[in-house]
């Protein structure tokens, strides 16, 4: 989903027509309170990624403040922000890449290259979020579940397991089981891609 936080309703309806043009939902927002309003509901995440077009510059909350306020609850990963701007300045644009920005441009803007980079943060929102998953996965194992992931994915067959970790092949097989069906796979090599 791309959340288009600007002040301006012609730029929202314009990035919202240009967002549908890439076949990529969009919602707008006239101003960072709005948006942050929305994050009060349960916060849910777009499997498709998300993706926020943020004017620097609005009434109230700025976009750069907002942008520390994402920032500081560690959200700018699943949530990568592009911000816009018609008044830009060099070290402006330098500063929020530091702090973690995805990316700034500065109106006019070439919309191909715009939709071009919602579309790779949208592609590295989803990433992050399969990355979340996994790890939520990997927290519901137990230890003796870890150990016996990590010798999957060595490649050892569960004779080998059961002989490295002195318990019975039967046990070894209740943990495989165990260990595929938290991690939601059904194979060896399914579980190694998703933790590669």
């Amino acid at each position: 989903m791309l959340h288009i936080i600007d002040d301006e309703d012609v730029i929202r309806d314009s990035l919202s027509w240009l967002a549908r043009s890439r076949q990529i939902a969009a919602i707008g927002y006239s101003s960072a309170e709005q948006f942050l309003a929305s994050l009060d509901q349960p916060l849910r995440f777009d499997a498709e990624g998300d993706c926020i077009l943020l004017d620097v510059r609005m009434e109230g909350l700025s976009g750069i403040h907002l942008f520390d306020i994402l920032s500081g609850k560690k959200l700018t990963k699943r949530l990568p922000v592009i911000f816009l701007t018609g008044h830009g300045d060099v070290p402006m644009a330098v500063d929020t890449l530091k702090r973690g920005a995805f990316d700034f441009f500065e109106k006019p803007f070439n919309d191909n290259k715009l939709m071009d980079r919602v579309q790779e943060a949208l592609a590295q929102s989803r990433a992050a979020g399969v990355s979340a998953a996994v790890h939520e996965r990997l927290a519901t194992l137990s230890a003796r579940e870890k150990e016996v992931l990590e010798l999957i994915l060595l490649g050892k067959m569960n004779k080998v397991i059961a002989d490295e970790l002195g318990i019975s092949m039967r046990t070894v097989e209740v943990h495989r089981a165990h260990v595929f069906d938290k991690m939601q796979v059904k194979t060896a090599v399914e579980l190694a891609g998703i933790l590669k």
